[in-house]
């Protein structure tokens, strides 16, 4: 109740499922040790709903001198203006996933992307047009159209189209096999992975990308002190890792990966059932053949990063997130205070009503509400593996008094 003071959560829905699993703990945690561990384990991930059922969740995006944080049906941008004013404002997020059908799990992940492209572009052009010109006027109609059209044209041809070109070379240097077979598609993962590394390597020198990963890092900064719990501001913000388990950047290297496994075996399948008589044809049917995957590879790495975020802390955990916080230490980068104070101002605008604010306002900043530094004394988010461990073995010390608990805890029911 003092991490997530929800009272929704304390009603009959929740405690008598409680109460069975406590009791159920005591009875058969005296007989043998592995049933022990296992309704540990049972408890721990009950006690781990009970505990986020009232927690939004919250993503974000860095933008030019700003942060973009989304939560549930709207997001907030805050932006930093060239006269060090900080403004915010809150608005409804663009969904393609309304339909319950189209948020069920392996469905939902090419929807969100797409929905997240035109999000972010629309994000991305407010900033840059509040940097040039101090206006607030948004990206329409055939604007944004033509821009979405240009950047997924630009990610085709210089992910999918480069690497498959540059395999055909290694074919024609006989340094690999042809289409169908393995050793031509790992090359074209390579190729991949070098030009997603050289190109991320390359625009961080950029002076205003250097600072976009800056603002990234605030970004991760934020949300990293909001899970936790407690005052969130640019103090406590500070103190926390640049790097997070659920960052694009972690989906896009689960893009490549998968893309790389799903190409090495359904593109010779296709052609096994089906190959063109010409060279050209037989290419430009592999590389549409792979655009068309991208709708099952995009679903398939959402699901995956969802997956690993949620993970318990462990050696399978660690294993999946490493290559992607490996990765986020190129896209993000140590933020100043100025910076964190963006992100917690785009935090409490996309928070609304939830957040209680308290007294700390960042220097410049202008608020759609009276406010300041925000304190989350409603919300608390998923608590770690370790703090869940320790609690249950602490059980186990007081197993003769756990019936007389569970009395009370009916009883509050």
């Amino acid at each position: 109740r003092k991490r997530c003071a929800a009272p929704r959560l304390l009603d009959a829905n929740v405690i008598p499922p409680l109460a069975e699993a406590l009791e159920s703990l005591v009875s058969r945690s005296r007989r043998r040790l592995g049933v022990f561990l296992r309704e540990s384990m049972r408890l721990s991930r009950l006690v781990s709903l009970m505990l986020t059922a009232g927690c939004p969740t919250v993503g974000g995006q860095a933008v030019l001198e700003g942060v973009m944080m989304r939560n549930g049906d709207a997001y907030a941008l805050a932006l930093r203006r060239p006269d060090g004013e900080i403004v915010a404002r809150r608005m409804p997020w663009f969904s393609l996933t309304r339909h319950p059908w189209l948020k069920k799990p392996f469905v939902r992940g090419f929807p969100v992307l797409i929905e997240t492209l035109v999000n972010g572009i629309k994000a991305l052009n407010r900033s840059a047009e509040h940097q040039a010109e101090g206006t607030e006027e948004e990206l329409k109609g055939w604007h944004l159209v033509l821009t979405l059209l240009l950047s997924l044209a630009m990610a085709v041809g210089l992910f999918v189209v480069v690497p498959h070109l540059l395999s055909l070379l290694m074919q024609w240097l006989e340094l690999g096999g042809g289409v169908e077979g393995l050793t031509f598609h790992l090359w074209d993962g390579l190729f991949k992975c070098l030009i997603f590394m050289g190109y991320i390597w390359a625009i961080s020198f950029v002076p205003d990308i250097r600072r976009v990963f800056q603002y990234h890092g605030a970004e991760h900064k934020v949300i990293h002190a909001f899970e936790a719990g407690g005052d969130v501001d640019a103090a406590t913000a500070a103190r926390m890792s640049r790097l997070h388990p659920r960052c694009g950047t972690t989906f896009l290297l689960f893009v490549i990966s998968i893309s790389i496994i799903l190409h090495a075996v359904l593109v010779p399948l296709l052609l096994f059932i089906y190959c063109p008589e010409g060279a050209v044809t037989k290419q430009a049917l592999t590389i549409v053949f792979k655009l068309l995957l991208m709708v099952p590879i995009s679903a398939l790495a959402y699901e995956l990063i969802r997956y690993a975020a949620r993970m318990p802390d462990g050696f399978m955990a660690t294993l999946l997130r490493a290559p992607g916080l490996t990765l986020q230490r190129m896209t993000t980068a140590e933020p100043d205070e100025r910076q964190l104070d963006v992100a917690v101002v785009a935090l409490r605008e996309a928070l609304g009503a939830r957040a209680t604010i308290s007294s700390r306002l960042p220097t410049g900043a202008t608020p759609s509400r009276p406010g300041g530094a925000i304190h989350f004394l409603e919300f608390a988010c998923l608590p770690s593996w370790k703090v869940l461990k320790k609690s249950i073995w602490s059980l186990n010390r007081r197993l003769p008094s756990l019936t007389s608990t569970t009395t009370r805890i009916s009883t509050a029911s």
